[in-house]
């Protein structure tokens, strides 16, 4: 009964809360298009699938993900792992938590590779590109970005460093890429990064870096337990221009080569 009154509740604000688009959506289709909304029936009940899906969505987010990643930070940060009994002094020492950095970077990773918005636009990238662009190829190094970033992020507030320098720091980086990136990668890059902060990341990342804060002695949950999604949308961007670099470098040297095979050929033929 318990149950029915909450997914209540959360199903009525998920329509409260949806209810601008679809008035927004149905006023352009009727008054500006003037035309009448094609396979209504179907809309109807694919709408019906949303809502109800959101609203499972949120009660599950509030009952397991935000949970799971406040119990494991706690956990991994808890005196009795970093220094064993009676070594509480280690708690201070930022290389304690090595155990910390390295589930931040799996988490980051493995929440990436599941991440329903950018397997959306992995498929459209590799349509687009007529199979030039990979959907693993695109996932694994946007993943490894995130990984990257989140275990960098949770470093941070272990050592309580500000958080604009990693920001101020990461973006250097993006704009000397974007000059110097092959030009086709480089509005997927920027999306990349922005699909990576959607359903299933953002919870257990919030989760972590707020679990963590508050158990990091002299850490505020406040000021330093948030940032870590900043992390995972940055990261992604040089990860995935790096990679289109790389790729282009390698493909520029064997040409090269080709080339130059081809060349030596050409002068023992004519001598």
């Amino acid at each position: 009964m318990t149950f029915l009154i909450e997914f209540g509740q959360v199903f009525l604000a998920t329509i409260r809360d949806i209810l601008p688009i679809l008035i927004l959506i149905t006023c352009f289709q009727l008054f500006v298009l003037r035309q009448s909304i094609p396979n209504l029936r179907s809309l109807i009940i694919g709408g019906i699938y949303v809502v109800l899906g959101l609203a499972m969505f949120l009660i599950g987010l509030e009952k397991a993900l935000f949970p799971v990643g406040k119990i494991m930070a706690t956990q991994l940060s808890a005196p009795s792992l970093l220094a064993g009994d009676g070594a509480v002094d280690a708690i201070t020492d930022w290389t304690s938590y090595g155990w910390v950095y390295l589930f931040a970077a799996m988490i980051g990773f493995s929440t990436t590779i599941a991440e329903p918005s950018l397997l959306a636009v992995a498929i459209k990238a590799k349509e687009v590109s007529g199979g030039v662009i990979s959907q693993w190829g695109l996932r694994i190094t946007v993943a490894v970005g995130v990984a990257v970033g989140i275990s960098l992020g949770a470093f941070r507030i272990v050592t309580g460093t500000p958080l604009y320098i990693y920001i101020l720091a990461g973006y250097v980086i993006v704009i000397i890429q974007t000059f110097m990136a092959p030009k086709k990668i480089i509005a997927l890059a920027y999306d990349s990064g922005g699909v990576t902060t959607s359903t299933v990341t953002v919870p257990l990342v919030a989760a972590l870096g707020l679990g963590l804060s508050e158990s990091v002695p002299g850490r505020n949950p406040a000021l330093d337990g948030f940032g870590l999604i900043a992390f995972a949308s940055l990261f992604p961007i040089i990860t995935v221009m790096g990679y289109a670099q790389y790729t282009h470098f390698v493909a520029a040297r064997k040409a090269k080569t080709e080339e130059t095979k081809t060349a030596r050929k050409s002068c023992l033929c004519e001598t």
